[in-house]
């Protein structure tokens, strides 16, 4: 009986060891999948990459604050980059963030030749981003524009009452979180909301007019909301010319005197661990062979999470989004 016990313990030590060891060897794995991550992508080689050449710049999906982007831009400020080409793939953002990224952009410019390229859409934010720099290449059939901004907020005041929930409060004055989606947008929130959107677009307009050289009666043409092609939006103003990064290196070699032969190389602005897939996805690989499964899938969950996060768009938006208007 005395043996059976002892055989017993010694079965849960070991089991104690094993899972030690275990979780020991996955953090191990981690950790240099995430050192190897961080040399092997171009966030973790941008400051090398950018040496002696031309860096290339890539801003894509929705655009908001990141004062991370921010920091990466004054670097390649600093870096010995000769020039620099920005692609830019956005339906825009939130006006704020679209605006800390223009003058991040022309910041940079001031001290890099600097061209745009617009790879498939650069729309409301994504369009204030572009026309920081002095020339635009787009594809023909590239989308740009969408001038215009909006503010736009759930109302559920009739599902409330038809469910008969009411909601309570005590505020200091009547625009105090107004509107908040719970009872019908007042008359006064409604008005202050509207001085809101125009202040903004007017700002987005004169921008506009003033970064790209337009007379009032082309603005109002290209500044309802619309986007335009890349073919309709050389006649219009909204870009220079049509092409490629091939097209836009060129213009630095003929107009900024840039040397025709440096290579193009990739700056990456926001080398965040959270936002490279194929390292979560192989922790979570190396957690499930280790036996954590259920670490695994909570590696797995937090990438579903940060996904949702990156849809919440709070304040005033610069967005062209064509489900729910301009």
């Amino acid at each position: 009986m005395s043996l059976d016990s002892d055989v017993i313990v010694d079965r849960r030590r070991i089991r104690r060891k094993l899972t030690f060891w275990r979780v020991v060897a996955a953090l191990i794995a981690i950790a240099a999948i995430i050192a190897v991550g961080a040399v092997a992508t171009p966030g973790g080689r941008g400051s090398l990459a950018a040496s002696g050449s031309i860096a290339r710049v890539n801003i894509e999906g929705l655009i908001r604050s990141d004062q991370e982007r921010v920091a990466a831009l004054e670097r390649l400020e600093k870096s010995k980059a000769a020039a620099v080409v920005v692609h830019i793939n956005s339906p825009g953002g939130t006006t704020a963030g679209s605006e800390q990224l223009y003058d991040a952009l022309v910041r940079l410019k001031a001290k890099k030749p600097l061209v745009v390229v617009v790879e498939g859409l650069a729309a409301s934010g994504g369009y204030i981003a572009a026309i920081a720099s002095d020339h635009i290449v787009a594809q023909q059939s590239s989308l740009v524009g969408s001038i215009g901004v909006l503010f736009q907020f759930p109302n559920f005041s009739e599902l409330l009452k038809t469910v008969g929930v009411k909601v309570e409060e005590v505020k200091s004055s009547p625009l105090k979180a107004a509107p908040n989606g719970f009872e019908p947008t007042s008359p006064e929130a409604r008005a202050a909301l509207d001085a809101l959107v125009k202040d903004s677009y007017a700002w987005f307009r004169n921008l506009v007019k003033e970064r790209r050289g337009m007379d009032d009666e082309l603005l109002e043409k290209v500044a309802d909301g619309r986007v335009f092609t890349g073919h309709q939006a050389v006649d219009l103003k909204l870009i220079d010319q049509l092409g490629d990064e091939k097209t836009a290196v060129a213009w630095l070699v003929a107009q900024k005197g840039v040397k025709s032969d440096l290579p193009v190389q990739d700056y990456k602005l926001t080398p965040r661990f959270g936002d490279l897939t194929f390292l979560r996805t192989a922790a979570s690989i190396t957690l499930d062979a280790l036996g954590l499964s259920a670490i695994a899938r909570q590696v797995e969950q937090a990438g579903v999470v940060q996904a949702v996060d990156r849809l919440n768009l709070d304040g005033m938006l610069a967005l062209w989004h064509p489900a729910g208007g301009n």
